[in-house]
């Protein structure tokens, strides 16, 4: 066990290499430029940064499609590159999480090469071929209106290979132990260079006990306790945070029930209700959610999102839920993507309006787990919609409003960046918002900067409160600290009183952490309150003077 579980009240921030800072010229982001902006990321309450792929590859995929496991991409540097970098953010007290792709590789991975080019290589064993074409190979692709199949025929062995996701992406073959102690000594390898933890992913498909099988695999469970038990001893505070779309119920067997296997889980249930609320007004699915969820190991946490480098799942609403959403947010057939996400930016999907900006992150920085922040998304960054796929939502880093946003001073980048319309670099940018006191911005680095002095949120017992439907209101309790956070999701204002349900801490006062306010109790135990529409407010009791702590508790 982690001592300090350092993950649970963190900040995390997902950038790409490739599309964050050019330092050399040469029209690809990279670990140098990275750096220059690590004080950048520091200023704005980083605790963590996740590393989008960055190891060899024909980047097919944007770096999904690994080529080589131990090496890192020379267009992003070198190793000596890498470990700087590591030693940079710990200077600053911020950690590195890196992507760890293991269900499938490259099909120009040395391994596929050599179990193409010989029948009695042991890499033969690393992939899964069938000698004649499944009937379902149909079925269970992960980009339908893209893939067509799961199946891809090679002449080379004269059999058909499997892969979850593109056809230059084969699955490796986990059931085989020899893949399974590949899989420990790329995570000890990593660990040792001073990465801090692993972004796994895909991880009900790494974990598949009969890959085959699209319809119902039976899950292999242990092997997420091996790879936990590997990379803690290898290193103590490792962590390990699954991207895993799962029903709640499923849960606590990717935690372990004592556990002892993932740290962290992508919160989608809850990221897709989010948005359903966002596009209705009605809270009631997004309450359901967080009821329904179950009782996490003390080492367990969600983690919550509101976009990141993918499009925005809804698979799992229901399909009028769906149909909301994609109404609100993607109503252009453009816009939409796999029959089931939306391929946008926060701030286009918000029509940039400030207001339902505010309340968004407000909501993420208030729900139980640790706050995952995308690259770009502090600022208002747009999306480019001309581009395929998920590309649209995977454009550079806007700096400021010279040459190419900033982001490169090549000619030609190899991924240019947004330069026209009202999400073009000459209006959005981080210079422009620094200078301005109320841009979005700074306001994040505020919120940030109060919700990382709320440890409750992230540790301690959460409870949804009784409120009207077009409200969300949570209270938060851990170690003689109490929060409460209320939102309105609706376009009207709202008027309603809250039972707190326990003994409140301290003296029984609510502060507002937005306006210094004072609430009181009323006789009956019920406190009052009023919301503008789209209001959101952050309350404690007793505020944030440290006095009231007990000795002891640390932040």
């Amino acid at each position: 066990m982690i001592p300090d579980l350092w993950y649970k009240n963190a900040i995390i921030y997902s950038l790409s290499l490739d599309s964050f800072l050019d330092a050399d010229g040469d029209g690809v982001g990279d670990f140098r430029g990275a750096m220059r902006r690590l004080d950048y990321l520091q200023g704005l309450g980083v605790s963590a940064v996740w590393l989008a792929p960055f190891q060899p590859s024909p980047r097919r995929d944007h770096g999904y499609d690994v080529a080589d496991y131990y090496g890192v991409d020379p267009r992003y540097g070198s190793f000596g590159d890498f470990v700087e970098f590591v030693n940079a953010c710990r200077q600053r007290g911020m950690r590195v999480i890196m992507d760890l792709v293991l269900n499938h590789c490259s099909d120009q991975h040395p391994w596929f090469r050599a179990a193409l080019e010989d029948p009695d290589s042991k890499y033969r064993d690393y992939f899964i071929w069938a000698d004649e074409k499944p009937e379902d190979a149909h079925e269970g692709v992960v980009f339908p209106g893209v893939q067509e199949s799961t199946w891809t025929f090679s002449p080379e062995v004269g059999a058909w290979y499997f892969h979850r996701f593109f056809e230059f992406q084969p699955d490796l073959n986990i059931a085989n132990p020899a893949v399974q102690a590949e899989i420990l000594k790329i995570v000890g390898f990593w660990l040792q260079l001073g990465v801090s933890g692993f972004r796994m992913d895909a991880v009900p498909f790494l974990i598949a006990a009969d890959g085959i099988n699209v319809s119902n695999p039976e899950p292999a469970y242990d092997l997420l306790r091996n790879i936990r038990a590997m990379a803690q001893w290898r290193k103590g505070d490792a962590v390990l945070l699954a991207e895993a779309n799962i029903q709640p119920s499923e849960a606590i067997e990717y935690f372990g029930e004592d556990g002892d296997r993932l740290h962290m889980v992508f919160n989608f249930p809850v990221n897709q209700t989010l948005f359903y609320a966002l596009a209705t007004g009605d809270a009631a699915p997004l309450k359901d959610a967080l009821r329904t969820g179950p009782d996490l190991p003390e080492t367990a946490q969600w983690a919550n999102f509101l976009r990141n480098h993918d499009e925005l799942d809804l698979g799992r609403l229901s399909e009028a839920q769906r149909a909301c959403v994609f109404e609100q947010f993607g109503p252009d057939p453009d816009m939409q993507i796999y029959d089931r996400g939306i391929r946008r930016r926060l701030a286009p999907m918000l029509d940039a309006e400030r207001t339902r900006m505010e309340l968004a992150y407000s909501l993420m920085l208030t729900l139980p787990g640790t706050p995952v922040l995308r690259y770009g998304d502090e600022i208002g960054m747009g999306d480019d919609l001309t581009r395929p796929e998920r590309d649209a939502v995977r454009t550079p880093m806007q700096w400021s409003d010279g040459p190419n946003g900033g982001f490169s001073l090549s000619p030609e980048p190899c991924n240019p960046p947004i330069s026209t319309g009202p999400y073009g670099f000459e209006k959005v940018n981080v210079a422009k918002q620094r200078s301005d006191r109320d841009s979005f911005l700074n306001w994040t680095e505020r919120s940030i900067r109060l919700r990382k002095e709320l440890p409750e949120v992230g540790r301690g017992r959460c409870t949804v409160l009784d409120s009207p439907d077009t409200t969300l209101a949570l209270r938060f309790d851990w170690e003689g600290l109490g929060s409460i956070f209320i939102h309105n999701l609706a376009e009207e204002a709202a008027e309603f009183s809250l039972n707190c349900l326990e003994e409140p801490p301290n003296d029984g006062d609510l502060v507002c952490l937005q306006t210094n306010a004072r609430s009181k109790a009323d006789a009956n135990g019920h406190y009052h309150f009023s919301l503008e529409p789209l209001g959101y407010r952050w309350f404690r009791f007793g505020g944030l003077d440290e006095l009231i702590q007990p000795p002891g508790v640390q932040h």
